[in-house]
């Protein structure tokens, strides 16, 4: 008999002896490799959640920030100091810039009306439609994400005693001082009041209210950080020296 008609037969011959798997080995390879894919699958989806959604959302942010600059350059600039900016654009369309040194020294994000997903997730900062606006009295207050989504507010909880916080309008530059932090549940609207906290009080001082959630990466809690506005800078007389340099770069 041929050499290749004994190899084939003998090939043939081991095949018949191999032991034939069983159910339950057939069930516990099908279980892994699904649990391989959907590993596979998770992963991907954190990949998205932790970078790609930052990545994504961080080059809007920065078309926002350059068209809300290039808007506010072509604005009249003077406004007495203290009085309320002009009333927003349509939501969606950024009417401000916030930058915040404490996060930073290039921290400079748009901020839009509206504090829906839509918003929070593409745009960063939104403002709560029902509040004040920069340097009116009462509660100026906003929202953004502490993680994903650009997570413009990823280090509210490092803000200290004598940080500044600067809010960019066609008018010029309002300055706030930061004050307090609490964490309150995602019910206590009262933190949105017009004196946060005191729902019915009459304001007597402008205040900047930031909210995000609480503990990072859940919505169990809401932290609260409040500033005070301690002054305001006329457009034409450039920006306050601690932000100087980062507003030159993007007006570059």
């Amino acid at each position: 008999m041929p050499e290749a008609a004994q190899v084939t037969r003998r090939s043939t011959g081991a095949a018949h002896d191999r032991p034939r798997r069983g159910p339950f080995s057939t069930a516990f390879g099908i279980f892994g490799e699904l649990f391989l894919t959907a590993g596979a699958v998770l992963l991907l989806f954190v990949v998205w959640q932790l970078w790609w959604t930052n990545l994504d959302a961080g080059r809007a942010q920065e078309t926002a920030v350059e068209r809300a600059l290039e808007g506010f350059a072509g604005t009249p600039a003077e406004e007495p100091a203290g009085e309320p900016a002009d009333n927003p654009l349509l939501e969606g369309n950024p009417f401000a810039v916030m930058y915040v040194p404490r996060f930073g020294e290039d921290f400079a994000r748009p901020v839009t009306t509206g504090v829906g997903l839509d918003v929070l997730n593409t745009l960063g900062i939104g403002h709560y439609p029902d509040t004040q606006m920069p340097g009116e009295k009462g509660n100026f207050a906003v929202a953004a994400h502490r993680q994903t989504y650009g997570e413009a507010f990823r280090e509210i909880d490092r803000l200290r005693d004598g940080d500044l916080i600067y809010v960019q309008t066609a008018k010029g530059f309002y300055t706030y001082a930061y004050r307090s932090t609490q964490i309150v549940h995602p019910s206590a609207a009262e933190v949105l009041a017009p004196v946060p906290g005191r729902p019915g009080e009459k304001p007597t001082e402008a205040v900047l209210t930031m909210t995000s959630c609480d503990p990072p990466f859940t919505t169990r809690m809401r932290i609260i950080a409040v500033s005070v506005l301690e002054s305001f800078t006329p457009a034409a007389d450039g920006p306050p020296a601690a932000i100087a340099a980062t507003v030159a770069k993007l007006q570059k």
